[in-house]
């Protein structure tokens, strides 16, 4: 049977229709195995690792510290490298444990890419991360710290679940501003003033160390009331047994605004 010209025409936008569709394929495919190439390119040991016990200059800093997120939070499933913006230069690693397992607010996206808050110094540290090679989870829940009034909020789903009044850093030694997160949960009986303590992505901005610790802030409880209301600590948030118990149920990753209110 002979073609007319509207099958030949039909026949060829069939033909070019594949032809797109491979394109499309092999263009994707190309994207994938660039992502994993230059990856791969990556010298993680050249790299210091991000840690509550490490200071990366290089860091970009938050540009919005005062913002709240959408909840969302990444886990690293190996050590990956951070990156100064998309397809920018890596400066560190961040690797699938901390006081636990490592979850991260993610502050910023970009094609491909997520911008995280990290737990190393200086305060207010974040990096990019490649999102392909990483769990991702949503935190319902929001703390946060009032240095003015001297209190604690906890939200969930924007609903209050409570407000109560909380030590924090003394006028030299303060308790740093800005957003940071739940970068850990520990429970030691050894403990006699807080058994639980709650690490934060945040250090001292004046002490280097904290009982020979690197300075880490954290929420924890304490054994005396007065001092609950009053700036008298070395930076860390002292709350309530009502409050830290409420506290400890919130998922790692979970932001933590701080401000003078």
């Amino acid at each position: 049977m002979r073609k007319t010209r509207a099958d030949e025409r039909g026949g060829g936008s069939i033909g070019a229709l594949a032809v797109l569709l491979v394109l499309a394929t092999v263009a994707v495919v190309g994207i994938l195995g660039n992502r994993k190439n230059a990856e791969a390119a990556v010298d993680l040991s050249t790299l210091t690792g991000s840690s509550t016990h490490t200071t990366i200059t290089t860091a970009p800093l938050d540009a919005d510290p005062f913002a709240a997120t959408d909840g969302l939070v990444v886990h690293p499933r190996t050590q990956t490298a951070l990156y100064s913006a998309p397809e920018g230069d890596p400066f560190a690693k961040i690797g699938p444990t901390q006081f636990g397992p490592t979850w991260l607010p993610v502050v910023g996206r970009s094609d491909g890419w997520v911008q995280v808050l990290l737990p190393s110094k200086p305060n207010r540290s974040t990096g990019w991360l490649r999102d392909d090679g990483l769990d991702r989870a949503s935190s319902a829940y929001l703390i946060r710290v009032h240095t003015g009034s001297r209190t604690i909020e906890l939200f969930k789903q924007g609903r209050s679940l409570g407000r109560w009044k909380a030590g924090v850093g003394a006028k030299n030694t303060p308790t740093p501003p800005g957003r940071t997160f739940l970068l850990g949960s520990i429970v030691d009986p050894k403990r006699s003033a807080s058994p639980i303590v709650l690490p934060l992505g945040a250090h001292s901005p004046t002490l280097d160390t904290y009982g020979g610790g690197p300075g880490t802030v954290a929420i924890h409880g304490w054994p005396r009331p007065e001092v609950f209301g009053a700036a008298v600590s070395a930076g860390c948030v002292r709350v309530p047994k009502k409050a830290l118990a409420l506290l400890q149920q919130v998922p790692l990753g979970t932001l933590v605004l701080i401000d003078s209110k």
